[in-house]
């Protein structure tokens, strides 16, 4: 209700195309992504952890997710989180293990500086939407903010070797954050949550500093992915899953 009033006072417009009205018109919303694929980084970070994204990130889906993240269109949450949700679904079809008594969705997160320039914090309210909607499908997921930003530069323009180099040991867990968790029990999947895979070097970063504190991740459940990324399979096996490997789709609606 606050996003809606937040819109309605300062005037909305289509995330995408910019249409006056609705935060996202009907052609533009029909032309999102409804099911989601993995996405392996190429090459992917080695130790990496099984990723799944909704779409490529380009074209109206670059629109939405940076229309939410620096234009602070707060309603688009909504369908990112859709999004998000699928790709988490995904996942776990994938892996196909036992339903869990929990899974966590961790968001990644962002620099302190960047939350204030901003005022809000992209990929917990994604990951809010994405969790709230999981539940009413039945998948026991909550949100959990495990992972703080210790510093790094802008990534924009780095290559994944020098994304890689300066995200190292940028992510710390939460003070507290590890123990607690590591008292829940060993079923407890971790799921990391971001907005777009690019190299996997901030997945990657994120995974370590949570398996450095004992706790199990399974997957990274992104909204987008750069085109190079997108329906892509890793070389070699998935422990579990038959090579060669050719993943199933989830649609955003059960």
């Amino acid at each position: 209700m606050r996003d809606a009033w937040l819109d309605l006072l300062l005037g909305s417009s289509c995330g995408v195309c910019g249409l006056p009205g609705r935060i996202l018109c009907d052609l533009c919303e029909s032309s999102l992504p409804r099911c989601a694929s993995v996405a392996w980084p190429t090459p992917p970070p080695p130790g990496l952890a099984l990723p799944v994204a909704a779409g490529e990130y380009g074209g109206g889906l670059r629109e939405l997710i940076n229309a939410h993240k620096e234009r602070q269109q707060f309603s688009l949450a909504k369908p990112l989180g859709a999004m998000l949700a699928a790709s988490v679904r995904t996942l776990l079809a994938t892996l196909g293990e036992a339903q869990p008594e929990t899974c966590l969705l961790v968001p990644v997160p962002s620099r302190g500086v960047v939350i204030r320039t901003r005022g809000h914090d992209p990929m917990l309210r994604v990951s809010r939407h994405a969790a709230g909607l999981l539940r009413k499908w039945g998948h026991p997921v909550v949100v959990g903010r495990l992972l703080r930003s210790a510093g790094a530069v802008d990534q924009t323009g780095l290559r994944a070797e020098e994304r890689r180099a300066n995200l190292a040991g940028s992510m710390r867990c939460t003070p507290g954050a590890a123990a607690g968790r590591r008292t829940r029990p060993p079923e407890a999947h971790l799921i990391i949550a971001d907005d777009v895979l690019t190299t996997g070097a901030t997945a990657r970063e994120a995974q370590r500093a949570l398996e450095d504190c004992g706790l199990l991740v399974v997957g990274i459940a992104t909204i987008a992915a750069t085109s190079k990324q997108v329906a892509t399979s890793r070389p070699g096996r998935i422990p579990g899953v038959p090579y060669p490997f050719h993943p199933p789709t989830t649609s955003v609606y059960p």
